[in-house]
């Protein structure tokens, strides 16, 4: 799959990058995908949640009143779950969320939702970007030149970049991620993918180192 690269100003440089078809023109998998994001959403919760038992609320242990003779329903001390303030029964306790994943089954699912997004012409190259200071209006031009700025955008870099990195921060449209660090929600999650020159290249690079 052949795209080209656009300058900053959103113009043809004429050069292009040949992504791999193995990657990018792979049949996606809906399945794996599900499951991709279904772990990644779950490692997101803390798993903190917690109630008090009986055995953990405040109250005298004491028996309310003897157990036959009053007339009454047999009743345990103050602390039962059928009273006000009482413990909870079957709430919630810590846990883990974790889901295990073969690692296979994530890089499926990654090339998957990199299939998708060729399917749908969802792809931008720019040429490599370099800023002399941090500045998010700059950015912004560049991604308004790239007809991307009003869509939501994973914006995709080789290596870290301090000036990118904080001009994109203020962003909310606009994920900063390195290509190392790409995961499947993201990739489903944007509209748009706009991958730097050298990013780019990386994959067509370690394409051809496998092949």
């Amino acid at each position: 799959m052949k795209v080209e690269v656009l300058n900053t100003k959103g113009k043809a440089t004429g050069r292009s990058v040949e992504l791999p078809e193995e990657i990018f023109g792979a049949e996606p998998n809906n399945h794996v995908i599900y499951l991709a994001v279904k772990q990644y959403l779950a490692a997101q919760r803390q798993g903190t949640h917690k109630v008090k038992t009986r055995a953990e609320v405040q109250g005298a242990s004491r028996k309310l009143h003897r157990q036959k003779g009053t007339g009454g329903s047999r009743k345990g001390n103050i602390r039962n779950p059928l009273y006000k303030g009482g413990g909870t029964i079957f709430g919630p306790k810590p846990h883990s969320y974790d889901i295990k994943l073969n690692r296979k089954v994530k890089d499926l699912a990654k090339i998957s939702a990199l299939s998708y997004k060729a399917k749908d012409n969802a792809i931008v190259i720019v040429e490599d970007i370099t800023m002399d200071s941090p500045k998010t209006k700059s950015f912004m031009e560049i991604m308004g030149s790239l007809k991307v700025a009003d869509k939501k955008a994973m914006f995709i870099m080789p290596e870290y970049n301090d000036n990118v990195q904080l001009s994109i921060r203020n962003v909310p449209s606009v994920l900063g991620v390195l290509l190392s660090d790409i995961n499947t929600y993201d990739i489903v999650n944007s509209e748009v993918l706009v991958l730097t020159e050298s990013a780019a290249k990386i994959f067509a690079d370690d394409e051809k180192a496998e092949a």
